[in-house]
C-alpha cells in the first residue's frame, strides 16, 4: 500500500510519444473489461477471514489504487514495485460500519535500493485488530441457523513484492505472502456458548505482469493465490478444513491528456470454504480517473473498485508523499451484510524518499 508517485507512476502525455493517440481496440477491450460481471454467489464467510478484506487484500494494492478504482493489475501491480526503490512507507486504515462494528490496521513498509538489473524487493508487516464486533453467522455447536453473535478479532500478515524491468517495456514482480487470522465469539443469547476462529498459514503468494509500450499506455494481469488451514472451536469440537482463494485481476490504464489518466480493468475472485462447504465466484468491474495539479504535486482520484465507490489523493512534500482514499461499503460484494449494510473506509499513507539521503551530494 501507498507506491510511491514521484517516479513513473503517471503516464505523461508529454514527450516523443505526446501527439499519438490511444489505440481504438485498446479503449474498447477497456470499456469491455469493465462491463464482464456477474451476479455474486457468497460464500459463507468466516469472520477471520472475511476481516481481511477491510486489510490485507488493500494493502497489497497501495493507497493510490484504491482511491483509483482499486485496480491492482496496474498502478497497483507487484511487477511496478522496481519502480519504488529507496522508499519507506507508514500506513493507517480504518473500516466503521454504522452498525458500530470497527475494524482498523496498520503498517509499515520498506522498499530496497535498485539492485541487480533494477530489481527491487518491498516487504510490509501488517497488523490489524476490531472493537467488539456484533454479527450473524452459522457453524455446528451454534444451532441449525444463523445466530447473534458478539466478539474480537486480529490479523497479523508479513508480505514480500519482488520485481524487475524486463526490457521492451515489459515488468514482473511475485509475491509472498504470510498470514494468520483469529476471531474469539461468543452467542449473544448464551455466553458461555463460545466460538474460537483461527487460521493455520499455508504457501500462498501471487505474480504480476505489466506492459508499458508507450509513456501513455499500461496494461497489466495480477493473480493472488491464498491458502489456509482454518480451524474452528466450539461445543462440537474442533473441525479443521482447508480455505482457498483464487483472485485474477486484467487491466488498462490511459493518458488521454497531460497529467490524465483513465484506469479499466476487471477482478475474478473464486472461494472455497471446507468447513463451509461452499464455494463462489464473482466478477466485478475497477474503474478510475485521476488527474494531476500544482506542477504535478497534487493528485486527485476517484473510482469504483467492484461494488464499491472510491476517491482520494496525493500531495507531495518532497521528501515525503502523503497519500488518502476514501471507500463506501468497502468489499461489500465479498463479505456481503456479515458485519453490516453500509461502511466507510478511510486509508491514510506516508512514504518518504529516503533515497533522496542516500544520494545526496
Amino acid at each position: 500500500m501507498g507506491l510511491r508517485v514521484r517516479r513513473g507512476i503517471t503516464l505523461a502525455a508529454s514527450g516523443p510519444n505526446a501527439g499519438r493517440r490511444v489505440p481504438g481496440w485498446l479503449f474498447v477491450a477497456c470499456l469491455g473489461l469493465c462491463v464482464m460481471v456477474s451476479r455474486p454467489v457468497f460464500a459463507q464467510a468466516s469472520p477471520e477471514l472475511s476481516m481481511r478484506d477491510f486489510a490485507s487484500a488493500q494493502v497489497k494494492k497501495g493507497v493510490r489504487s484504491i482511491g483509483f478504482g482499486g485496480d491492482g493489475a496496474t498502478w497497483g501491480n507487484y511487477a511496478l514495485v522496481w519502480k519504488d526503490a529507496d522508499s519507506a512507507l507508514v500506513d493507517y486504515a480504518d473500516t466503521s460500519f454504522t452498525n458500530g462494528n470497527d475494524f482498523h490496521f496498520s503498517a509499515v513498509g520498506v522498499t530496497s535500493p535498485s539492485l541487480w538489473h533494477d530489481l527491487a524487493i518491498y516487504i510490509i508487516a501488517l497488523d490489524e485488530s476490531t472493537n467488539e464486533v456484533h454479527f450473524r453467522t452459522k457453524s455446528p455447536g451454534l444451532g441449525p441457523g444463523a445466530v447473534p453473535l458478539t466478539g474480537t478479532g486480529a490479523d497479523h500478515a508479513l508480505f514480500s513484492k519482488i520485481a524487475l524491468p524486463l526490457g521492451q517495456g515489459f515488468s514482473a514482480g511475485v509475491l509472498l505472502s504470510y498470514e494468520t487470522s483469529q476471531f474469539d465469539a461468543a452467542a449473544d443469547t448464551n455466553a458461555s456458548n463460545t466460538i474460537h476462529y483461527e487460521t493455520q498459514w499455508r504457501p500462498s503468494g501471487g505474480f504480476g505482469v505489466t506492459w508499458q509500450p508507450n509513456p501513455r499506455v499500461l496494461i497489466g494481469a495480477r493473480a493472488l493465490l491464498n491458502s489456509d488451514e482454518e480451524r474452528r472451536t466450539g461445543s462440537a469440537g474442533t473441525p479443521e478444513g482447508i480455505a482457498h482463494s483464487r483472485e485474477y485481476r486484467l487491466g488498462a490504464s490511459v493518458a488521454p491528456w497531460a497529467g490524465a489518466l483513465i484506469d479499466v480493468g476487471t477482478t475474478r475472485l473464486e472461494k472455497w470454504n471446507a468447513l463451509s462447504a461452499t464455494h463462489s465466484i464473482d466478477w466485478e468491474p475497477n474503474l478510475g480517473f485521476e488527474q494531476w495539479f500544482i506542477d504535478r504535486r497534487l493528485a486527485l482520484r476517484f473510482g469504483k473498485d467492484e461494488a464499491s465507490l472510491t476517491a482520494g489523493l496525493s500531495w507531495k512534500l518532497a521528501p515525503f508523499d502523503v497519500g488518502l482514499a476514501y471507500v463506501n461499503n468497502m468489499a461489500h460484494n465479498r463479505v456481503g451484510n456479515l458485519f453490516g449494510t453500509n461502511s466507510n473506509s478511510l486509508f491514510a499513507t506516508v512514504t518518504l524518499d529516503y533515497g533522496s539521503f542516500l544520494h545526496k551530494r
